[in-house]
């Protein structure tokens, strides 16, 4: 028998905790990870106002200086710790592989000078149109918008960028290049970059409408991920018939492995916030896991370096939080946790290496406090002690510190 019958995992996607201990190994814009803090610098430039996050623990997570505006809690409601990610990388997919078991040695490839033409050319010949040369490389997906939206719009080109991350991003216009196209063109670049010396963890579709000067990207974004090397906790418990419900990008990061059920992509973490609620007050979901992602942490605020932005962002979460407790059941337990930091005091726009915090309430819960600091992947190995599977890889359960 299960001690809790549903397990809920949420990631507030990028919300990092402070410099991991190998992150001086990571660059980000030529500096060294080692000084980046994603909530310690939010909470420090912009100050952060989470009462319901500091309510389960989140100020008494271990650090060398304390969140400046979240106070440790005498008599926290819930668990907290932080943890370490053992894998080489620190991007989406890395991460949420390595939460659900999987150790990743050798990184996704990345382009930080775009891609080769031989890759380009494949998808002109492929599509019939051209791509846009002077896009290709890491760029903002507003920025690349703005700067080539008006010529794609008169020639009917394609915008293909990157990023830090491991991903082929093509960006078109609805009204230029129709939804099915895209992501058929998508499909095919997906199709040629399954293995080295262009193994990419993803291709997004990037549609967009508007005017030259008021683009707007749009809810049809499309990931096309690979499927992971190795099973991984989800597949454990699909295999065992327990339900897997997935909410946001989920679905896409694993691309479908090991998920039954699919409450599809988020227009918002509003919306994802909604979905999730919506899965746990179903009639159908007696038994099993959740797992969501919520991403405009990372999307419009990390990458953009806007802590403003980023701040708001987690008040808005935070004030949501009580919702999703009220629609939990007595023996269900919640866990929030991240996937790898962006610190939006940083340099550059990319991803930080970060530990990366883990809160955890359950109504039963009788007692509160500290776990000892772990890794990602002991999420999954609690997962699968608590369903009586298998772990996947790695990592050590904590299930027996809940009580």
């Amino acid at each position: 028998m299960s001690k809790f019958n549903r397990m809920h995992l949420v990631v507030l996607d990028s919300v990092g905790i402070g410099a991991a201990p190998d992150a001086n190994d990571f660059v980000n814009a030529g500096v060294p990870d080692g000084a980046s803090d994603t909530l310690g610098h939010i909470s420090k430039s912009v100050g952060l106002n989470v009462p319901n996050m500091a309510k389960l623990g989140l100020g008494n997570i271990p650090r060398e200086t304390p969140l400046k505006t979240v106070p440790a809690e005498s008599n926290p409601t819930g668990y907290a710790t932080k943890l370490q990610e053992v894998s080489l990388g620190k991007d989406t997919m890395t991460g949420h592989w390595e939460i659900m078991g999987l150790n990743i040695t050798e990184p996704f490839d990345t382009f930080w000078n775009g891609f080769p033409e031989e890759i380009l050319t494949k998808i002109e010949e492929f599509s019939g149109r051209k791509v846009i040369r002077e896009a290709n490389k890491p760029y903002s997906g507003t920025a690349v918008i703005e700067d080539f939206g008006p010529r794609q719009m008169e020639t009917g080109e394609l915008i293909i960028y990157t990023s830090a991350d491991p991903v082929l991003q093509i960006a078109a216009h609805e009204d230029i290049i129709p939804l099915d196209e895209l992501y058929r063109i998508c499909e095919y670049a997906r199709s040629i970059t399954l293995e080295r010396p262009a193994l990419l963890g993803r291709i997004i579709a990037r549609p967009y409408v508007g005017e030259p000067g008021n683009f707007t990207r749009t809810s049809n974004r499309r990931d096309l991920a690979v499927s992971p090397f190795a099973p991984t906790v989800l597949d454990k418990l699909n295999e065992a018939g327990i339900d897997t419900y997935a909410v946001g990008k989920i679905n896409d990061i694993f691309n479908g492995a090991g998920i039954n059920h699919d409450m599809g992509h988020n227009k918002s973490n509003s919306h994802g916030i909604d979905n999730l609620i919506k899965a746990m007050t179903s009639e159908n979901f007696k038994h099993g896991f959740s797992f969501t992602n919520l991403v405009d942490f990372d999307a419009l605020y990390g990458h953009r370096r806007d802590p403003h932005g980023y701040r708001d962002c987690l008040h808005e979460f935070d004030q949501r939080l009580p919702e999703i407790i009220a629609a939990m059941r007595e023996d269900d337990l919640l866990m929030i946790t991240a996937d790898h930091g962006n610190d939006p005091t940083y340099a550059g726009t990319d991803h930080t290496r970060e530990y990366i915090p883990f809160l955890a309430y359950s109504p039963s819960f009788k007692g509160n406090g500290l776990i000892p600091v772990g890794h990602f992947s002991d999420i999954s190995a609690t997962i699968a002690e608590n369903f009586g599977v298998d772990k996947a890889m790695i990592g050590e359960s904590f299930l027996d510190k809940l009580i």
